[in-house]
């Protein structure tokens, strides 16, 4: 039985072949509508989600399967004291499959340890979120036709942010990946993520003005500044309008570098961007329904009966 913690339970090729066939589900959708009948999803989540939650409940949908679970800890006997632990013992007799969202680090990973299901890291605190980062690399391979050879820009919340830390750590086991870290300085990307990059000779540079380096990326990924995350409104509030991207920002931008974002939006992103089809943040979304259904698939073991009837 296999779980999903982090995008490296998945090697290189292990991911290829989910993208894979995450592009055939998306190209051929009606002959994946029945192959989780009988299957049950269910979502534990202890902290409010609607993207994330949605996709996955949309994904198991589309594959003919059900979903139950709670939305917030509060709807849950978490409410009464009971531990994640016995949460997924109870949850391995009602369901197939988990996807557990929790603010506590590792809460997942003890999930896994107890649970005779597999279970699938939909967010924990602001350690890893999984399923966005390959929602991300599945957007970027798409569009981009590789995920290696770019100059890819973060920009935001470098130092809480849990899908900037996940894409990183997916993307440096490709060739030729530069990184460029925008950020004001109490957000800036944690040191063991920089101590990893020059261990591992990957290029990156640190800056605080977006403009700057617009015209060399290749891909920006946006983030918004988390209110959930920080201690003391007063920071908040002089940190969550650093930066917004704009128009004139973007034509500062090469015609093919793209957008992404993990969603969801506050005022980082202005509405006036979303005309420019170099933002595909919106796209992104929709691939992440493509990825949860391929990730369902290939964890319950459904994935190579249907790879005999492509």
């Amino acid at each position: 039985m296999k779980h999903l913690m982090s995008p490296l339970d998945f090697s290189v090729e292990e991911l290829e072949k989910l993208f894979d066939l995450a592009e055939h589900i998306a190209k051929n959708p009606i002959r994946y509508a029945h192959t989780c009948d009988g299957k049950v999803l269910a979502t534990c989540f202890y902290e409010p989600s609607t993207r994330t939650r949605l996709s996955f409940e949309s994904a198991m949908i589309h594959l003919g399967g059900k979903v139950l679970g709670f939305s917030d800890a509060a709807n849950s006997s978490a409410s009464k004291g009971e531990s994640v632990s016995d949460t997924i013992r109870i949850i391995s007799c009602y369901a197939d499959i988990c996807a557990m969202r929790h603010p506590k680090e590792g809460a997942p990973m003890v999930a896994a340890e107890k649970s005779r299901i597999p279970v699938i890291n939909a967010g924990d605190g602001g350690h890893q979120h999984p399923t966005q980062t390959l929602t991300d690399l599945l957007t970027i391979r798409s569009l981009k036709g590789h995920l290696d050879h770019l100059t890819i820009g973060l920009c935001g919340d470098l130092k809480f942010g849990r899908t900037v830390h996940s894409l990183i750590n997916a993307l440096v086991r490709y060739e030729g990946i530069r990184f460029v870290f925008i950020s004001p300085e109490e957000l800036r990307v944690p040191d063991y993520i920089t101590d990893m990059l020059k261990d591992k000779n990957i290029p990156y540079q640190e800056v605080i003005r977006l403009e700057n380096v617009m015209p060399s990326l290749d891909l920006l990924y946006m983030t918004r500044v988390q209110k959930e995350r920080f201690f003391n409104e007063e920071d908040y509030v002089r940190l969550k309008d650093f930066y917004i991207l704009d128009t004139a920002k973007m034509e500062l931008a090469g015609p093919d570098m793209l957008v992404l974002h993990p969603l969801p939006r506050v005022n980082e992103i202005s509405v006036e961007v979303d005309d420019d089809p170099r933002a595909v943040y919106f796209k992104q979304a929709q691939y992440g329904v493509y990825v949860r259904m391929a990730l369902i698939l290939t964890l319950l073991g459904l994935e190579d009966s249907m790879e005999n009837e492509k």
